[in-house]
């Protein structure tokens, strides 16, 4: 029997596990578990794989999409570039890491930006519309027109796909550290009557800890702006809540985690 799993610390908000069960059951793989392993201390890694010998992937959380690097053998091209791993190959003993977060956010972002018009999207992953395509001042990059909330191993993967589409950003941090970043105190003068793009990469307003939200001007936001919240659990964070009051677009973290999901299937069976 296979074994594939998910590490990080907590792991009472993922949907991994249930998602990967309800897959396999799907679609008749019988010879394959998926499981959670609450991990606080990413130095536990080598003693975890030593203790599960059937184990041939896993999926990486927070906080370990950095730490993780230094516990691998390899690193793929697009991990290497991102800085950040979020699923692990285990082929034999030799640990390999990927970043699959870049193929779930850049696939269900695309369709929301020009020359695209706004699709139909499901329930529960977008919310409100866009009124038509974004106009194509959006994409030059010398121009900030996206804040990422946060500057974690999440953060590094939307950045690197904001970089693919040559959308310009800033990151935004408690503690701002280089040109590239800037305080919560400055986004009052960066959120302006304009197309902008935010996305939240801190674990704020996740389950059980739905009462927080990160600490924006909401009273900036309106109806040219997309705020997209990496959480996906619940379905509409305190953040999007508010967002979404305030007549911006809104859209959670739900079909990027089946994207990427999906992408580390495919990387678990070439092992």
């Amino acid at each position: 029997m296979r074994l594939f799993g998910i590490i990080g610390h907590p792991l009472g908000h993922s949907f991994s596990q249930q998602y990967f069960t309800e897959k396999f059951a799907r679609e008749g793989i019988t010879d394959a578990r998926y499981e959670k392993f609450p991990l606080p201390d990413i130095a536990a890694l080598p003693e975890l794989i030593a203790q599960q010998p059937a184990l041939c992937g896993l999926n990486v959380t927070i906080p370990h999409k950095e730490s993780v690097i230094g516990y691998l053998d390899a690193l793929d091209e697009t991990a290497r570039a991102v800085g950040a791993v979020n699923v692990v190959r285990i082929d034999q003993g030799r640990l390999t890491g990927f970043n699959t977060d870049v193929v779930g956010l850049e696939q269900s972002l695309r369709p929301l930006l020009p020359p695209f018009q706004v699709p139909a999207i499901p329930p529960g992953y977008f919310v409100s519309p866009l009124d038509g395509p974004w106009p194509e001042e959006l994409f030059q990059p010398q121009q900030p027109k996206a804040l990422i909330l946060g500057t974690g191993g999440a953060a590094k993967a939307v950045a690197y796909v904001l970089r693919k589409l040559g959308i310009g950003y800033l990151l935004v941090s408690r503690r701002p550290d280089g040109s590239s970043e800037i305080g919560y105190g400055d986004l009052k003068k960066q959120i302006r009557d304009e197309p902008l793009l935010m996305f939240n990469t801190t674990p704020l307003g996740t389950y059980p800890d739905t009462d927080h939200c990160p600490d924006i001007p909401f009273e900036r936001l309106g109806p040219k702006h997309l705020v997209y919240d990496l959480v996906y659990n619940p379905p509409e964070t305190l953040l999007l809540q508010r967002a979404k009051a305030r007549g911006a677009a809104i859209k959670n973290g739900l079909e990027m985690l089946q994207l990427q999901a999906e992408a580390a299937w495919g990387i678990w069976q070439q092992s």
